[in-house]
């Protein structure tokens, strides 16, 4: 009988589900933006979903994440229970900063989320349409000032390409780049620049107030919910998605790599985080292991390509 009994609660405790690592996620950015609000959402998701019984996020923001990049690469290596959050705007500032911690100095793990950038107005602006914005660019590129984020990030190509696609010189865009997107949002707002141009969760508020007026969004199609046209609709023959990564510590053992990839998976596909995506109007664009190392490097040569045509990078 003590037999049974033992070896009914052994069977219990097995098939409880195990917690993985206690995980603390970095995001290289102040609180508010993209990676901090994307750290967050994993938080609310390992927790709920019972992947992990304690995740902590810590902020280190900085020269588009490089600070945060190298803090995590220097003081975290194998350490299999620190993850840092990333994305386009990473690859970008790597370049332009020079910097000496790149993404091969930490362990890529999953891309997790898509966005779409936006391209708003302050209400009272004479700019109505995206015809209008083109027709100030081809007057004179200079006088039109944009404020988004980091300086070759996803918001700075965008209006560089945008510069480039309806032939104007996009070395001559006049681009802001603010550390926060709520330093971004105040200038817009407070009619201290032309055009903002950020991701649509970022400005989704105010453009449902009708602070903000949507002149188009960058990706290919129509993204739900939102009342505007695409580029290609407004005649910008162009289409740019931002994405979000998130990778771990450099020197863990490729069991190490296995395990968080799998808790990354099952948080990328669970039912908290699908409700996540659809409340900020992120779309799932989840790949991982080799796949993703591929698309990754591509990414970073097609964006050192860009930002040399924009005047960025030598």
């Amino acid at each position: 009988m003590n037999k049974l009994l033992l070896a009914a609660l052994v069977s219990g405790a097995l098939s409880l589900p195990a917690f993985a690592a206690d995980y603390t996620i970095l995001a290289p950015a102040a609180p508010g933006g993209g990676w901090d609000q994307t750290a967050r959402t994993m938080q609310e998701a390992f927790n709920a979903e019972g992947i992990s019984g304690n995740v902590q996020v810590t902020n280190v923001p900085g020269a588009g994440g490089t600070i945060g990049l190298a803090q995590f690469a220097n003081q975290e290596a194998g350490n299999p229970n620190a993850l840092i959050v990333g994305g386009y705007v990473m690859v970008g500032a790597i370049l332009t900063n020079a910097s000496p911690v790149t993404l091969a100095d930490v362990t890529p793990i999953a891309r997790l989320t898509g966005e779409a950038v936006a391209i708003v107005v302050p209400a009272a602006s004479d700019i109505q349409t995206l015809d209008d914005l083109v027709a100030k660019l081809k007057e004179n590129t200079g006088a039109v000032s944009w404020a988004g984020g980091s300086a070759g990030g996803v918001d700075h190509i965008t209006a560089g390409l945008i510069a480039k696609t309806i032939g104007v010189d996009p070395t001559q865009v006049n681009y802001i780049a603010y550390s926060g997107g709520g330093e971004a949002l105040a200038a817009i707002l407070g009619n201290q620049v032309t055009v903002g141009i950020s991701g649509i969760s970022e400005f989704a508020s105010q453009i449902a107030t009708g602070d903000l007026r949507l002149l188009a969004v960058s990706s290919d199609e129509r993204v739900p919910g939102v009342d505007g046209p695409t580029l290609k609709e407004a005649g910008v023959d162009l289409a740019v998605q931002n994405w979000r990564m998130v990778a771990a510590a450099p020197g863990i053992t490729p069991e190490q790599k296995a395990a968080i990839t799998a808790d990354v998976k099952a948080l990328a596909t669970s039912a908290t985080w699908k409700t996540a995506l659809e409340t900020k109007g992120w779309v799932d664009t989840y790949l991982d292991g080799e796949a993703f190392d591929a698309q990754l490097a591509a990414d970073i040569a097609a964006t050192e390509t860009i930002l040399k045509d924009i005047g960025l990078v030598q």
